[in-house]
């Protein structure tokens, strides 16, 4: 790889697989080729343990015979015949799927604005640091962390810098391809002695080095929450609020997302699969995917079909507005893709981009001010909901709330409940930024079973 901004030559290798297939016998195809480049470095206790530099660049074809449909994926770009025959072999002997198919041209992307729109996303950063500099950087943030009061032990430091993105060309006309630079800096630390040890972290993880935080203020913030955490209490089993601080509560979202992705509502195996159009949340709740946030962690020019990337409101003053949708589930439920395909490798999912909850109107400390008991949660264990009832179930640690007032570390706690009631009650606060792709400010939740000793 000469140059991995380069990507012309990926444009050809993707229409070349194409047409490759079409000739072998296939109906419609399409090609993918992913480009991933990193380059990092881990530090621990002042020594530099590990530096990696990665470079790939992997393909996927997917051809139609009729219904019938198949996929391979390599990464030998020097003798593609023998993979493109037996893809179309495979499809031929493959069970028709009635759903399957590209995208229908009117769908596609507007290939003349494209190039304009991955522009306007400015996804792409001229800085690339060196494996010095970013050693350098990992050490920092682990030297910031280590010189807090309380810290014992050191987790470990990193700091990477790394490019991703995609090619795809498909055989009804669509030809596009972006990259994307990220750049990341996170630190855990580790306080107390013994079998009384707690650990925390922080990371940032940004498209442009201008924009992501000091390493010192990385290796504080994780230094500060590891030693806030010692000495944790447990406590009595009760029903009460649990607070869920911004890095805990975006977690509500990937419930949500789970339960109205389109593939899931096709095998009614969703809590919601009944709900579009009706008020699952509080009045004024607003979830919205923005696929076209400049700078944004996930944003794209077009979907993993080709089909054009447009903002999508999910919910609206809390009322469930759509599903997400890639083509196949979409022609299952009888409705139109609403771009949100998601390639991994050969297949297609429907997923979220830039997803976020929009703010409340209160602070989380006058939210917590009438708080008579309760929890306020900064980490979480397990997955903990179950998609097809909606029942919640997670292990969690954090602060006990009473009187308003945060008293004391608590774990050893699962927080327990429904999430259609936690949607239903969901408050949100005031300090909503855009962190990692997924994002909520921090929630209040009322009526949840906090289960103790």
């Amino acid at each position: 790889m000469s140059n991995p901004l380069e990507t012309k030559a990926l444009e050809q290798r993707a229409q070349d697989l194409v047409e490759k297939a079409m000739t072998a016998g296939a109906d419609a195809a399409d090609a993918v080729v992913v480009r991933s480049v990193s380059l990092s470095a881990d530090a621990r206790l002042g020594k530099i343990e590990e530096l990696q530099r990665a470079e790939s660049d992997d393909l996927s074809l997917r051809v139609f015979v009729g219904k019938q449909v198949a996929a391979v994926s390599g990464n030998d770009f020097s003798n593609t015949d023998q993979l493109v025959e037996r893809a179309v072999a495979m499809a031929r002997v493959a069970p028709e799927d009635p759903f399957a198919g590209l995208a229908d041209a009117a769908d596609l992307a507007d290939r003349d604005s494209l190039e304009t729109r991955t522009v306007e996303l400015d996804l792409l950063d001229d800085h690339q640091p060196s494996s010095e500099a970013l050693s350098e950087r990992a050490l920092r943030t682990e030297e910031a962390m280590l010189a807090q009061p309380g810290v014992t032990n050191s987790g470990g430091a990193s700091a990477g810098w790394g490019l991703g993105g995609m090619v795809l060309a498909t055989s009804n006309g669509f030809s596009g391809t972006y990259l994307g630079s990220h750049h990341s800096t996170s630190a855990t630390a580790v306080a107390g002695e013994g079998t009384a040890m707690e650990r925390d972290y922080e990371y940032s993880s940004v498209v442009h080095y201008s924009d992501l935080e000091s390493a010192e203020s990385i290796g504080e913030q994780a230094a500060k929450r590891a030693v806030a955490r010692l000495n944790p209490r447990k406590v009595d089993s009760t029903v009460g609020t649990v607070v869920y601080a911004p890095r805990c509560s975006r977690s509500l979202l990937g419930h949500l997302t789970g339960a109205i992705n389109g593939a899931s509502i096709a095998r009614q195996t969703s809590f919601l699969k009944d709900k579009l159009g009706e008020k699952i949340f509080r009045d004024g709740i607003i979830v919205h995917d923005d696929p076209g946030r400049r700078r944004g962690l996930r944003s794209r020019p077009f979907d993993g079909e080709g089909v054009g990337c447009d903002p999508l409101t999910l919910v609206a003053d809390g009322v469930l507005q759509t599903w997400l949708l890639d083509n196949a589930s979409a022609r299952e439920l009888g409705l139109k893709t609403n771009g949100r395909a998601m390639r991994s490798g050969s297949s297609s999912r429907p997923g979220t981009t830039n997803l976020a909850l929009a703010p409340g109107d209160q602070s989380p400390d006058d939210l917590i001010s009438g708080i008579e008991k309760g929890l306020f949660v900064t980490d979480l264990i397990g997955h903990g909901g179950d998609l097809i009832t909606g029942d919640y179930s997670r292990g969690a640690a954090g602060f006990w709330i009473e009187n308003g007032e945060l008293q004391y570390a608590v774990s050893e706690v699962t927080i327990a409940g429904n999430l259609k009631d936690i949607f239903a009650r969901m408050i949100p606060a005031d300090d909503f930024q855009y962190r990692f792709g997924m994002d909520a400010p921090t929630i209040v939740v009322e009526g949840l079973t906090i289960a103790g000793r």
